[in-house]
């Protein structure tokens, strides 16, 4: 899974937002508001990574307990589903 290129991740004022842009920004009409661990997730979806290799980066950053973010990430991944957010490849 990837993260489609015409969406960019950015920090504004320690808030990350997801904005669409080129084109994308006509027909997604607004952002995505991610905390700190979203955008973590955000990024290593940007470049590419599949779900095993999230969870093994998440685990590698965050003490946290392995069910709990696998259960994130599935959420995460499948909120980005929900809204074509990723490209086909």
């Amino acid at each position: 899974m990837k993260i489609k290129s015409d969406f960019i991740l950015r920090e504004v004022a320690g808030t990350y937002v997801v904005v669409p842009v080129g084109k994308r920004a006509d027909e997604f009409n607004g952002m995505v508001n991610l905390n700190e661990t979203g955008a973590f997730f955000w990024k290593l979806a940007e470049k590419g990574c599949t779900r095993e290799e999230m969870i093994n980066a998440c685990l590698d950053t965050y003490n946290v307990d392995q069910a709990i973010l696998e259960r994130d990430i599935d959420k995460f991944i499948q909120t980005l589903t929900d809204n074509s957010l990723f490209e086909q490849v």
